[in-house]
């Protein structure tokens, strides 16, 4: 199928032009789509409401800077998902355009600031790993409950600022520049600010973690030559060995699942995209929701406080299971003996 042309004494911002990113073609693709975005959704909604759980309902984990992050991760990754699996849904299967240009650029900014606070959150964590790693004797009095929410406000903050800058007015149809090949009204110059905005987000996170994890090899070192020192310190080194290479796990998953997108992304603003690499970009995307529904299992494989919260409540819950389903019954047959003793003594008496 030939790339959708506009005409040209038709509004690049006509209605009509929305048409013309709906690259599914075929029922097959449509059904794929609409099956991994209901799958990878739903578990990932399902997780990471767990995750969220599991934090806010222990008062040990809740207090934590560590896992304040964490949840504001899982927190984006439900949002995103939710947003985006409704509007690329309803945009690529049903094909639904009769929304307005204000109405998509408000779904594609809840996406990307969805998408762009789960990065920083990303972001944070590393930082956060990074000062308990290089500073283990100052840390609590740098990375305190209320810097930790200061960070937080400042990040979805920023997010939404950004992400909100098309529906203010940085589009296409707006400044009457070039259009983005992949997002309707979209500006070109928009899209490789965010792509730049997203770069310098991975690339902060790598220089984190590159430093974590040799800090985390030292410790590993320091470890082996004083194990007749293991103790409290010791346990500690350990917490943050675990936890770095936990974060690494995350990492390099969100490596392997934004690669392709952003890869398609420059390539669109130096080249044209054929209309097979634009629906190869419908596919990728997925990946995304991918990397959001695999964060929490790697958080309950990986973190033993998180993996114990868990197994607490998975107990609790058996336990609810367990309890004998004729309890009421017992409860009224209790009930009945007690009044027949009461019935008796008044006889008695």
């Amino acid at each position: 199928m030939d790339s959708c042309r506009i005409p040209a004494n038709a509004s690049k911002c006509s209605g009509n032009t929305m048409e013309c990113f709906m690259v599914l073609s075929t029922q097959a693709q449509k059904i794929s789509i609409g099956i991994l975005c209901g799958l990878f959704g739903t578990m990932c909604v399902f997780e990471n409401s767990l995750v969220l759980y599991l934090i806010f309902s222990s008062p040990g984990i809740r207090r934590k800077p560590s896992y304040l992050f964490i949840g504001s991760l899982a927190l984006a990754d439900i949002l995103a998902s939710i947003i985006f699996v409704c509007s690329f849904v309803n945009f690529h299967v049903f094909n639904e355009a009769g929304f307005s240009k204000e109405v998509f650029l408000l779904q594609l900014g809840g996406v990307n600031t969805s998408f762009s606070a789960s990065l920083c959150s990303l972001l944070l964590t590393a930082l956060d790993r990074y000062l308990s790693i290089s500073r283990p004797s100052e840390y609590k009095l740098l990375m305190t409950r209320k810097r930790a929410w200061t960070a937080l406000a400042v990040l979805w903050v920023t997010c939404a600022t950004i992400a909100g800058l098309p529906l203010l007015g940085w589009n296409c149809c707006t400044l009457d520049s070039s259009c983005s090949e992949l997002f309707p009204f979209v500006d070109d110059n928009y899209l490789s600010g965010w792509i730049c905005f997203v770069v310098v987000l991975l690339g902060c996170i790598v220089c984190a973690y590159a430093h974590v994890l040799w800090r985390a090899r030292q410790h590993v070192a320091y470890m082996e030559k004083h194990q007749a020192q293991a103790g409290k310190q010791t346990s500690r080194m350990r917490m943050d060995v675990m936890l770095a290479k936990t974060l690494a796990m995350v990492l390099a998953v969100l490596m392997l699942c934004w690669s392709p997108v952003l890869v398609l992304m420059i390539y669109s603003i130096f080249g044209r995209l054929s209309d097979r690499l634009r629906k190869v970009f419908a596919f990728c995307s997925t990946l995304c929701l991918l990397n959001s529904m695999v964060n929490p299992i790697i958080y309950a494989l990986r973190s033993k406080e998180l993996f114990s919260s868990l197994r607490r409540v998975l107990s609790h819950f058996r336990r609810q299971l367990k309890a004998p389903e004729e309890s009421p019954e017992a409860e009224s047959t209790h009930k009945s003996s007690v009044i027949e003793t009461v019935c008796e003594d008044t006889h008695a008496m």
